[in-house]
């Protein structure tokens, strides 16, 4: 792929959709989807990347990804980590119809497990590098 055809990637609703079905089919083939999910870009936040909800009346669960995570310099592996993460949460239970299989969401640190186990790990080391030049640049821009 060029620079070129790098840059023509637009990033909407539509390319997040993508992305969640390319995870979901390559690293979730066995999670059932037992409830309709979407995916969308929220508001922007600095600290919250992602989230997941269910909607309890017509048991549809969404997951939202900061707005900032349209700048095409953020790299997609990070957009990548993110939904994995919350379809990790919707496996285990939060947010979606599936059982609960832990008491807190991040219990004992299941989710980065998770990932591991489903062969995320590349994509867990890719934010790690991403998210502590970040913060670096959020204590530069605000003195911390």
């Amino acid at each position: 792929m060029t620079n070129q055809s790098k840059s023509a990637i637009i990033r909407d609703d539509k390319w997040l959709l993508s992305r969640l079905d390319y995870l979901w089919d390559k690293y979730f083939p066995d999670i059932p989807q037992n409830n309709k999910v979407f995916i969308k870009f929220g508001r922007f936040a600095k600290y919250r990347l992602g989230s997941i909800r269910l909607d309890r009346k017509s048991k549809a669960s969404t997951v939202t990804i900061t707005l900032m995570f349209k700048d095409p310099k953020i790299p997609s592996e990070v957009i990548d980590h993110t939904i994995g993460h919350e379809l990790v949460h919707y496996a285990h239970g939060f947010s979606s119809t599936h059982p609960k299989l832990h008491k807190y969401p991040h219990a004992g640190g299941v989710v980065g497990m998770e990932m591991k186990q489903r062969g995320m790990e590349y994509l867990h080391k890719s934010y790690k590098t991403w998210i502590k030049i970040y913060r670096q640049s959020l204590r530069r821009k605000y003195g911390w």
